[in-house]
């Protein structure tokens, strides 16, 4: 069908009639034999046709359009004061092109960065993605931010124009068209002197609800709400094609609802239901709970096929936060207690400087990869996972970029045994710069991992609660 859809052949030439034919085909296959898994594999394709977006589109970007962004008034870690205020290097700043699938051809030719002390040439942007594609969904690049300017007490407007020039594709091949502009002014000023710096860094933070403040609307804070919808970059072409998407997806969920109460049945609607919240990717998922009692009850009805639903229950966890780019200004997270298997999607947090994943599902190091895209993450907390329990890691099949994979092509130039044993460790932790981590309550937790901590990691200050000599 996208063969015959993409050479406009005859009666293949309206995708909207096209799909609503193939739905009604599928449908009649499946009711004449519902064991045919053929019908069943086609409709799963189906689905994923109808759900993928057919043009490439910038829909978020940090800083946002208009913003003013300031640093902090320390170089800390101890809270985020405010929603405007980022944690940046007084070296470089960073810069994200969210978009709404992969893409490639990122590059100073195709995105235009101008300001008063950076030469757009100079600019490297890179795929935050862990295959070799070079391709992504999320782009990232840093502004050098030389010595003289943080002596400036005068803000600096950045003017980061998209698509202007031609050279952005999508991995099927379109070409994107539909060029942005954003604008914003980044406020520097001095540092303080080191000895202040490094005595703020000794201080160990802690996940306790006390050292966190409800958001309250009528506080000083900026309008949270606003800033959420100021990230979402409009466009034109979206909201027609996801009203008819919308439609046929919900037509389907009516119909296997009614005629389908199996393991199918149920698996199917909890597919469509996702597909559907995927058709609106920022926007908040409006079926996760269904979903999740769905994959639920398939747990307890097919519990031959535990891992897999259990798998799916977590991907949908992770999706309740909503697009991951909505979240870019984001700098301390708390998914402790989610039961996640994964943190695929969170690269794109280029602010994130400290992260609790504690108390979930983590069964390597294979499922956090996506942290080695985090520069700017000092305080990390893995513990109380499964990390070195299961000797079969189904995050290798699930996710689309298993660690191994990258870890191939690695020079590891390492001579010690310790090392070798965690190797997955090392690869994922060794450029991070962390300050702080636990890692207590995993099966891999042992004198001999601390120790090789210690060793590999060497801005660690402080261990599973212990201050690093």
């Amino acid at each position: 069908m996208s063969n015959l859809m993409k050479k406009a052949a005859p009666a293949f030439t309206n995708k909207e009639e096209v799909s609503t034919r193939e739905y009604e085909l599928v449908r009649e296959a499946l009711f004449t034999d519902e064991d045919d898994q053929s019908g069943w594999f086609y409709h799963l394709w189906l689905l994923d046709q109808t759900v993928r977006s057919e043009f490439p589109l910038l829909v978020s970007s940090w800083p946002v359009e208009g913003s003013d962004i300031s640093p902090p008034a320390a170089d800390r870690l101890d809270g985020c004061a405010s929603v405007n205020v980022f944690h940046y290097s007084s070296r470089n700043f960073p810069l994200i092109l969210y978009f709404n699938q992969s893409v490639g051809g990122v590059n100073s030719s195709t995105v235009s960065v101008s300001c008063g002390f950076n030469l757009n040439a100079d600019l490297i942007w890179k795929p935050l993605s862990s295959n070799d594609s070079q391709c992504a969904k999320v782009w990232a690049t840093r502004l050098a931010i030389p010595d003289a300017e943080l002596h400036s007490s005068e803000p600096h407007q950045v003017e980061v124009k998209v698509g202007y020039s031609l050279g952005i594709v999508s991995t099927t091949g379109v070409a994107y068209s539909h060029p942005s502009h954003i604008s914003f002014h980044l406020h520097l000023q001095q540092k303080p002197p080191l000895e202040s710096r490094q005595e703020s860094r000794l201080g160990r933070i802690q996940w306790k609800d006390d050292c966190f403040a409800d958001y309250e609307p009528g506080s000083a804070e900026p309008d949270l709400v606003n800033l959420l919808d100021n990230l979402t970059i409009k466009n034109e072409l979206e909201p027609t094609a996801s009203t008819w998407k919308a439609r046929i997806i919900d037509d389907e969920t009516n119909i296997f609802v009614t005629y389908w109460t199996g393991k199918i049945g149920k698996l199917t609607v909890a597919r469509l239901l996702t597909a559907y919240d995927l058709l609106r990717p920022l926007d908040k998922p409006v079926h996760c709970e269904e979903v999740l009692e769905l994959y639920s009850e398939l747990i307890k009805l097919d519990p031959s096929h535990y891992r897999y639903y259990k798998d799916n229950h977590s991907l949908v966890l992770l999706q309740q936060l909503g697009s991951f780019g909505k979240l870019l200004w984001v700098q301390v997270l708390d998914l402790s207690k989610n039961e996640l298997q994964s943190i695929e999607g969170l690269e794109a947090l280029q602010h994130l400087s400290q992260l609790c994943l504690s108390n979930n599902k983590f069964k390597s190091f294979t499922a956090l990869e996506s942290l080695r895209y985090l520069k700017s993450l000092k305080v990390l907390d893995i513990s109380q996972n499964e990390i070195g329990s299961h000797s079969i890691d189904t995050t290798r099949y699930l996710f689309c970029s298993p660690l191994s994979h990258s870890m191939g092509s690695c020079d590891w130039n390492i001579n010690d045994l310790c090392s070798k044993t965690y190797r997955e460790a090392f690869f994922v932790l060794k450029d991070m710069g962390l300050t702080q981590l636990a890692v207590a309550g995993n099966a891999i937790g042992s004198g001999s991992f601390n120790v090789f901590l210690e060793k590999h990691l060497p801005t660690l200050k402080w261990l599973d609660g212990v201050q690093v000599n």
